[in-house]
């Protein structure tokens, strides 16, 4: 998906080979089932909007109560699904104030497309995991 996105891009090869290492260097469920220190820093309740809340609207930080940002040492792993392209994609995300970084990516697994695709509708965007896709990935993670 992301490699046909920069194919007819004018980037200069070097550029594009950048790009190729660090998609091919991005971590599939099967490596995060094998790092439990990583497992265990997931913050299952993690949204897109409470980490953009967070992290990145400074003033917002103290209503919740839950979480205070204090610097770009505090950091949070969660996962988002991304359903920008031609099928939906889950990724574990690490933010802190500073920046985003997509640490693993992989396919929603076609038993719970349906749900999702009925969950959302048409709509593309990035979702918080839910429901069915949230208890499959904790299994998944369990095991």
């Amino acid at each position: 998906m992301i490699l046909r996105w920069f194919e007819d891009r004018s980037l200069k090869k070097s550029e594009k080979n950048n790009i190729i290492k660090v998609i091919s260097a991005m971590m599939q469920l099967d490596d995060i089932k094998k790092d439990t220190t990583l497992i265990n820093e997931i913050d299952w309740d993690m949204t897109p909007e409470e980490a953009v809340r967070l992290y990145l609207e400074w003033g917002n930080n103290w209503a919740s109560g839950n979480y205070v940002i204090r610097s770009k040492n505090d950091v949070t792993h969660y996962f988002v699904i991304n359903n920008w392209g031609e099928t939906p994609q889950i990724f574990l995300l690490r933010r802190n104030s500073e920046s985003v970084e997509e640490i693993a990516q992989f396919d929603l697994p076609d038993p719970l497309l349906n749900d999702f695709h009925e969950s959302v509708g048409k709509h593309k965007g990035v979702y918080a995991i839910e429901g069915k896709i949230k208890t499959w990935l904790q299994q998944e993670l369990s095991q």
